[in-house]
């Protein structure tokens, strides 16, 4: 409990008044009153859960800056709008903002409580150059949707990997009269073994851990195979016509999947769109907000679409390809059903031979060969890097030394002394053990599609969660 109850007493009155809810969660409690008493924080919360609640509102309590580190653009937007709407000091800083607006969202610092980033754009010279000034106060550094940090962090988003280093370089830029800077991560899912490389990444201290099950009664799991790529679509067809009136979305892997498949289903007279990271921001707010207010029943979309997004009479998410793993899968389907009545989650996959229609293995195997080919690509540069370098000069001279400094960090192989400043420890490597790892997430992903028994109970065993 907090020392002073007054102050838990402020935070549920500011919690009614700005967004209307008598009481929060008991795990939403737990992580605010964490936070505001300056506790590092990892919540692994359901999602639907009201994750964002947990860092905004301390945030709006506590005077200073709080970074919120997001990985999707409309992610950030979303949230920002909301809390605009609320009449609430909150800013976004990323690269479509031009050059004026980005100047006005540094000017305005001082005066804002919540800045959703990037971690490539919290990293770029301008933006630390502006956090870093000493009479910035900063007073949490909250990591959103973590789960993107231990998937792909290291090769796909490296920039993750430096993520550690930053509280204490922000620390030591500030007078020593700063206050304590809280960190705290979020997510859907986490097995134990995600748990312990989140704290270990973030140098986190102590944190308090909270989990909620990610089990959700309601919703129903299936997986039917699609023998061919007609049937693929024949199958699609019946279960959006058997629908009709009710809200859906339909995931498929890559960009030109959604308008291959939108186009397809426009010309069979259904009104849809599809939904991906390559649309402009005011194409993507166009699109959601005729998923939202039922203008299109679904929306063909990427893992792009529905982080944030709230819409809780969703009642089915049909994947049109199976995700690679298990946290995709549980991260989209939780878009449904957020209401608590019925709602339904169909994947549709190949036949497990792959004679007749291998394209669901020849998208596992295009992914792993990228991985492989960027990690050759590292364990040929590695003899090339200094064993004490910074990160901007090395990476003028090397393309892929990003990547190989992510790898070296995951392997515990190398420290970050600052967000640009690393050390490495041991340069023998070999980087195709980390391989085995993204391996079996994805052997995870393939069990569970063939799986006879409970689906939920696999998941919740594979997560560590108990029925």
């Amino acid at each position: 409990m907090l020392e002073i109850p007054e102050e838990w007493i402020t935070a549920k009155q500011t919690f009614k008044k700005i967004w209307g809810y008598e009481d929060l969660r008991p795990s939403q409690s737990e992580i605010v009153k964490s936070l505001l008493q300056g506790q590092d924080s990892l919540a692994i919360m359901a999602t639907g859960g009201g994750k964002s609640i947990c860092f905004q509102l301390p945030a709006i309590l506590n005077e200073g800056l709080t970074l919120v580190i997001s990985p999707l653009l409309a992610l950030m937007e979303d949230q920002v709008r909301d809390l605009r709407i609320r009449n609430l000091p909150a800013a976004s800083l990323h690269s479509n903002l031009s050059q004026t607006e980005r100047r006005e969202v540094c000017k305005n610092l001082p005066n804002t409580r919540l800045l959703y980033i990037s971690p490539e754009t919290l990293l770029s010279p301008p933006v630390w150059e502006k956090l870093s000034d000493r009479r910035l106060k900063i007073t949490g550094i909250m990591l959103d949707e973590a789960h993107c940090l231990v998937q792909w962090g290291d090769s796909f988003r490296p920039s993750y990997r430096r993520l550690g280093a930053v509280r204490s370089a922000l620390m030591q830029s500030k007078p020593d009269s700063h206050p304590q800077i809280s960190l705290a991560a979020f997510t859907a899912t986490a097995d134990r073994k995600a748990i312990a490389e989140l704290q270990t990444c973030l140098q986190m201290q102590n944190p308090k851990i909270v989990r909620t099950s990610l089990h959700r009664p309601n919703l129903s799991l299936k997986v039917a195979i699609a023998w061919t790529p007609s049937g693929r679509k024949s199958r699609t067809l019946k279960f959006i016509r058997d629908r009709q009136g009710q809200s859906g979305l339909i995931y498929v892997r890559s960009r030109r999947d959604a308008e291959t498949l939108a186009a397809w289903l426009q010309e069979n007279s259904f009104a849809t769109a599809a939904y991906h990271a390559g649309l402009s921001p005011q194409e993507r707010r166009y699109i959601e907000q005729q998923w939202i207010t039922n203008q299109y029943p679904f929306v063909i979309c990427t893992s792009a679409f529905g982080l944030g997004i709230n819409k809780p009479d969703t009642r089915w998410v049909l994947h049109f390809h199976p995700p690679l793993t298990l946290s995709e899968y549980v991260q989209e389907i939780g878009r449904a059903g957020r209401d608590d009545k019925p709602a339904e989650a169909l994947m549709l996959v190949s036949e497990p031979t792959g004679l007749l229609d291998d394209s669901d293995r020849q998208r596992v195997n295009f992914f792993m060969q990228q991985q492989q080919k960027l990690q050759k690509q590292a364990v040929t540069l590695l003899p090339k890097l200094p064993r004490k370098g910074n990160f901007a000069e090395v990476s003028k001279l090397y393309a892929d030394a990003a990547i190989a400094l992510g790898l070296l960090h995951r392997a515990g192989n190398l420290i970050w002394h600052t967000p640009f400043e690393y050390e490495i420890l041991d340069q023998s490597l070999k980087l195709f053990r980390d391989q085995a790892g993204d391996q079996s997430a994805i052997a995870q992903m393939q069990t569970f599609i063939y799986t006879k028994g409970d689906r939920w109970k696999f998941l919740l065993n594979t997560f560590d969660f108990k029925q």
